[in-house]
């Protein structure tokens, strides 16, 4: 792979890049290929060999993105259902923004993103750092609060197989502001490695609503970190989606670094087939009455895998920490895997911080009391399954956001 990759880098920035440039990006690419893709040596991915997912599912990767530039959106994958602002990506580079319903002035929007954000023991995001040709701002000024949701559009053309697609973008909410954003992987693409990495940094009293929905069935392979930064009063909540990839981790690292800032990540398994998805969340409470929730539900079917690795960190000046954390999961047979690893790590003494972690089959009494209700087996079983995830999406705060959930997931008609 090391010859591969480093002909790919060179096709990829030759003449293109100023000397700084390129020697960040070649740095940050040694640095990849000396750690390699993430295998079951490294405790965040002791439940999955990326390393060996890649060669099963893929074979040998590309790193040059060598096909043709399609100006023509598939507009059966945007949303005509509500209102919204747009932000779409095609194989990797951004094909438009659109912030149609919002005061232009209150928004700038930057390509040249400069500051160096740094995971060490992480080395797709230096596969990312390398390649990513997207360095954007999104900068949200005080006292502003979009009209309509921003909804990231993730489309790949059919033709593009066995590629590394690599993306990056940067928010920053200023003090007083809101963002809601709702992120689609709505793409029939096939063997891939998608590669995103967010980054949020929320001012004081700024409300970050973000929601990820992978549902569409597809064989790629998918990693997501979001990294959230918070500063006094601030407030963020994930809802995750997860359901079509072959693969899927979508990672949060949040960082409660002032009073009374908090953090919600709620999240849905909903697998088939021999799908492999993780969720994989730390929460640093890094000052004093922070608060954080995590709620994750999972239903498992066929021969799929679904892992949550969640851990809360409590810093020795963290005092007055609420930290909340559960994960759940259904079994629909005996082929079917959940592993959880919930993790309390905490040098405080005034907290009250709680994990806990269930697994197994449905409830056959529940079942055989529907049946005495008049509904068949199969009916019985789709409602407890519905009622069981229905939990974590009432969770949403954004009403229209969660009808749009619900109907995605096939639990309502569109209201």
């Amino acid at each position: 792979m090391e010859n591969r990759i480093k002909a790919d880098f060179e096709k990829t920035f030759k003449d293109s890049l100023s000397d700084h440039e390129l020697a960040v990006r070649e740095q940050s690419l040694k640095s990849f290929i000396d750690d390699g893709f993430p295998s079951r040596r490294l405790e965040n991915w002791k439940f999955s060999d990326l390393n060996q997912i890649i060669i099963n599912n893929i074979g040998e990767l590309n790193f040059y993105k060598n096909f043709p530039k399609n100006k023509n959106i598939d507009n059966l994958a945007l949303i005509e259902k509500f209102d919204h602002n747009k932000i779409i990506f095609l194989n990797g580079e951004v094909e438009n923004i659109d912030f149609r319903h919002e005061d232009k002035d209150q928004i700038t929007i930057s390509d040249d993103y400069k500051k160096e954000i740094k995971f060490e023991n992480n080395s797709l995001l230096k596969l990312n750092k390398a390649f990513n040709n997207n360095n954007y701002l999104i900068t949200i000024k005080s006292n502003y609060n979009l009209n309509k949701p921003l909804v990231i559009y993730h489309l790949i053309s059919d033709e593009v197989k066995s590629t590394s697609i690599n993306l990056q973008l940067n928010f920053l909410l200023e003090k007083n502001s809101s963002l809601r954003i709702v992120d689609i992987f709505n793409n029939n693409s096939q063997k891939n490695l998608i590669n995103i990495f967010y980054n949020f940094d929320l001012k004081r009293d700024a409300i970050l609503k973000n929601y990820k929905i992978d549902n569409n069935k597809n064989n790629n392979i998918q990693y997501s970190f979001n990294n959230i930064e918070q500063d006094a009063n601030s407030v963020s909540e994930t809802f995750i989606l997860s359901s079509g990839s072959k693969f899927l981790k979508n990672e949060i690292n949040c960082n409660l670094k002032e009073k009374f800032s908090s953090a919600f990540v709620n999240g849905v398994f909903s697998l088939s087939n021999e799908n492999q998805h993780e969720i994989k969340s730390k929460i640093n409470h890094l000052n004093e009455n922070t608060k954080s929730y995590q709620l994750i539900k999972g239903v498992i079917n066929d021969q799929s895998k679904a892992v949550y690795q969640g851990k809360i960190y409590v810093d020795s000046i963290a005092q007055k920490t609420d930290g909340y954390q559960l994960s759940k999961a259904i079994l629909l047979n005996d082929k079917t895997e959940f592993n959880a690893k919930p993790e309390l790590e905490i040098y405080a003494d005034d907290v009250k911080c709680s994990h806990g972690s269930a697994s197994g089959s449905l409830n056959e009494n529940s079942i055989f009391y529907l049946r005495s209700r008049g509904l068949s087996y199969q009916e019985a079983k789709n409602l407890l399954i519905k009622g069981f995830l229905l939990d974590v999406v009432e969770k949403i705060t954004d009403d229209e956001i969660k009808n749009f959930i619900k109907y995605t997931m096939g639990f309502t008609e569109w209201i």
